[in-house]
């Protein structure tokens, strides 16, 4: 411990330097696990986002528009409103020792759009137990999984409308019918991704599973020292044959606070992270292992001249998912495996890593500019399929208050195919011009608070 602790603050001090010493990571662990001290039985509170997104729609050689052009979760239209998410939620204190956290999801999003259907479900479900033990609170039920900032975080920390391509693609996990009637077609050395039709998909969980959490905190002067091991069932929350698929997570993180608490904290922070599974799929267990190191630092939150910057690096081995290239409609029959179906790479050998870098400054009280960039390089052990994601983002906030605020961000999106040689000639047409079609995208999100 004294050895992870020393390099985790190895981390924070060269960071430290490379910010001038000018702070964000909150401990997501009490803020998320731990309802206020002085907070009664029941509060209720909630927000949603009602969010507009436009693309040009370009379409690639066969005449049809790519997913990458079109809006989750539905991929319809390529310019649209929803409303991403739509949470209330209820915490409270039961007695000193024992909090409880419950939250539905009912927005139109990845983890309420299962197999083509709009289902809204129970997100977080927990009771947290503390200072039963020294040093360890006990967290039950739907839990976050310790993990990557952007899963950690509360949706008041969310800087920019979507999440980077890497937590996207790696870390919002989709889940499959781990034992079709049918075992999915593939595997093998011609293909060796599964192709797993969209009628077997089981939506995201939203870096939730269910398990059992221990985390703690502790302060000495400006330092707190946080960590969180869970140990919980890898699956969907909705489904019930995932029962024999374990999970392992932990993270590890410092911080140096220079003033304030809660999500709006100003502090530098150096964390490490670890998950792995054991995942069922088409008939089989595999080995997924997913994790990250990396910082976050905030000072002066709704002030001018307050600032904040991030950065992680992660990667990860097995159960690494493509998703499908087209919607069914209007793909000819003959094409539908090959195009509409999610692709699915479950082997450990089976590769993917990535990073984001990004910053905001208060330009004025409410006035808020952001930047990111983030790259995703996806399964570069097999050559045909490696594909990499280049995106910029520019963003505009407008605070009303700090947890209601306007966003306008502009994605600048680049999809490259490194080894471009390994396709056969007679193949490329297709997979270079839906690289090439790539559009950018502008978004407007309001996040609205009660």
């Amino acid at each position: 411990m004294k050895k992870l602790r020393a390099a985790v603050c190895c981390t924070l001090g060269v960071t430290v330097m490379a910010v001038a010493q000018s702070a964000s990571a909150a401990n997501w662990f009490e803020l998320q696990g731990v309802s206020p001290a002085l907070a009664p039985l029941v509060t209720v509170s909630g927000y949603f986002q009602p969010t507009y997104t436009y693309m040009p729609g370009t379409v690639a050689a066969n005449g049809k528009v790519p997913r990458l052009n079109q809006i989750a979760p539905n991929y319809t239209s390529s310019n649209s409103f929803n409303i991403n998410r739509a949470r209330l939620m209820i915490r409270g204190n039961i007695n000193r020792d024992i909090s409880y956290f419950l939250a539905g999801e009912f927005g139109n999003n990845g983890f309420t759009h299962i197999g083509g259907h709009y289902t809204p479900a129970i997100m977080d479900g927990h009771v947290t137990f503390s200072h039963y033990i020294p040093g360890v609170r006990i967290e039950a039920g739907i839990i976050r999984a310790p993990g990557p900032e952007q899963a950690m975080q509360g949706y008041m920390a969310y800087n920019f409308t979507s999440f980077a391509n890497v937590t996207t693609q790696m870390m919002l996990q989709p889940f499959y019918n781990p034992n079709p009637s049918t075992p999915y077609a593939g595997g093998n050395a011609q293909e060796p991704g599964y192709a797993v039709p969209g009628s077997a998909g089981e939506g995201v969980n939203a870096f939730r599973y269910t398990g059992l959490e221990a985390m703690d905190w502790f302060r000495n002067g400006p330092w707190e020292f946080a960590y969180g091991v869970m140990v919980g069932n890898f699956g969907p929350l909705t489904a019930t044959n995932y029962s024999n698929s374990p999970l392992v997570a932990a993270r590890l993180q410092e911080s140096y606070i220079f003033g304030g608490h809660g999500p709006f904290q100003s502090s530098l922070t150096g964390f490490i992270w670890y998950q792995h599974a054991t995942p069922n799929f088409n008939g089989h267990a595999y080995s997924m292992t997913r994790d990250g190191i990396g910082m976050a630092y905030m000072q002066g939150y709704m002030h001018q001249w307050g600032r904040w910057a991030k950065f992680e690096y992660m990667r990860g081995s097995g159960m690494i998912s493509t998703g499908s290239v087209f919607s069914p409609a209007g793909i000819p029959a003959p094409q539908q495996n090959a195009l509409t179906n999610a692709q699915v790479y479950p082997g450990s050998q089976n590769t993917a890593r990535g990073y984001y870098i990004s910053g905001g400054l208060f330009v004025t009280r409410r006035v808020e500019v952001d930047l990111r960039y983030d790259y995703y390089n996806r399964l570069p052990n097999l050559a045909a399929q490696n594909r990499t994601f280049n995106t910029w983002a520019v963003g505009l906030q407008y605070h009303f208050t700090p947890l209601t605020r306007v966003i306008l961000d502009y994605y600048v999106r680049d999809v490259g195919i490194p080894q471009l040689g390994a396709i056969p000639p007679a193949q490329r047409a297709l997979p270079v011009s839906i690289a090439k079609s790539v559009d950018n995208a502008l978004t407007l999100q309001a996040v609205v608070s009660f």
